[in-house]
């Protein structure tokens, strides 16, 4: 194959399936190759997640601990306060994030939710520090609401091929996902969207999630691949390892076919060796979440991912930002007892 970086939209399954095939080495090299014709090569962004409402989501989704449905011994919270999501915040800041992405375990968030919601995403840009949210899907005014917070990035990911979704999640259809998505893109929010690998799908189905995300009408800006953490409880418990080789050429080819993205290495990291996770940034991952947690599953400590950029020769990618929000501007005190906004009635208070 001659080497391209001409960003596409038109992938074929067969074309995916043919960079799959490709001998590992020379996947590699043509990945590295479309990875420095876009980016340094010796660069990564770093971003921290909290869990901002954590466990009793509605939700089926077979490889999640916070699904309802499931009993994996999840300590369930309410919506974590402004002023605490602030204050994680910084410390991120401090810890060398550019990026903070707060998550909440839900299905949509609700109209009583947004006041608070748009807080914290003012507080965090106050603090020069990027913002992005996962709250499930999204309508069209939700999603202005967010982008004129100042919301940077959403995320919602399509989690594997619409042919074998149904098989991970019913509760929420493709469409759905595609149609959150859209919204984002509409009010001009960037886009954070990958999948799941390893959740006992075929690589068929890997090309055809790969296939999906890059042939939207504008690739997502960020796009995390993640690596099934097997939690007891879960349906997904007992499923079959995926290959590492397997994992990082799933890396190599998102980074082939969108090749002005961030790709990021994101769950499961926490079991990779350094060597697989020096080979990712081979294949052209340049984005991952930093600290101990990524939602509700173990991440690789702060000091452990900067030994490995020290021994590979990575620096930390810098956001610069002129801050419209000042942090005076944060009108909302704290939640108490007796506020009722964010009770979730299957949720037990802490």
């Amino acid at each position: 194959m001659s080497m391209s970086v001409e960003v596409r939209h038109n992938w074929t399954i067969q074309e995916v399936n043919a960079l799959f095939a490709l001998p590992f080495m020379d996947l590699v090299f043509k990945a590295q190759t479309v990875h420095r014709a876009h980016f340094d090569p010796n660069q990564v962004q770093v971003s921290t997640l909290l869990s901002i409402k954590t466990g009793a989501c509605p939700e089926d989704c077979k490889y999640c601990p916070q699904s309802a449905r499931y009993d994996t011994g999840l300590e369930k919270e309410r919506l974590l306060e402004v002023e605490k999501v602030i204050e994680e915040a910084k410390k991120a800041k401090a810890a060398g994030s550019t990026r903070f992405c707060m998550g909440a375990a839900w299905k949509n968030p609700k109209e009583r939710d947004l006041p608070y919601i748009e807080e914290m995403v003012k507080g965090v840009k106050a603090l020069g520090l990027e913002s992005c949210m996962t709250l499930g899907m999204l309508d069209q005014s939700q999603a202005k609401r967010l982008a004129d917070a100042g919301l940077d990035y959403y995320n919602h990911n399509l989690d594997t091929s619409p042919e074998y979704y149904d098989k991970i999640i019913t509760t929420r259809t493709y469409q759905d996902r595609l149609d959150t998505l859209d919204h984002v893109r509409n009010s001009g929010m960037k886009v954070c969207s990958g999948g799941i690998v390893g959740l006992g799908e075929s690589a068929n189905d890997r090309s055809g999630l790969l296939a999906q995300l890059a042939n939207m009408p504008k690739h997502p800006e960020s796009v995390p691949i993640n690596k099934l953490v097997k939690v007891k409880g879960t349906p997904l418990e007992n499923v079959d390892d995926l290959d590492e080789f397997e994992f990082i050429r799933t890396i190599a080819v998102a980074r082939i076919m969108m090749p002005q993205s961030h790709v990021r290495l994101s769950a499961g990291r926490e079991k990779m060796n350094e060597q697989t996770q020096a080979l990712c940034f081979m294949a052209g991952a340049n984005s991952i979440f930093y600290g101990c947690k990524l939602l509700t599953t173990p991440n690789p400590e702060e000091n452990s991912d900067m030994q490995l950029f020290k021994k590979l020769g990575i620096n930390r990618e810098e956001y610069h930002v002129d801050p419209t929000v000042s942090e005076a501007e944060l009108p909302l005190g704290p939640i108490t007892e007796d506020t009722d906004l964010f009770y979730d009635a299957t949720a037990r208070v802490r």
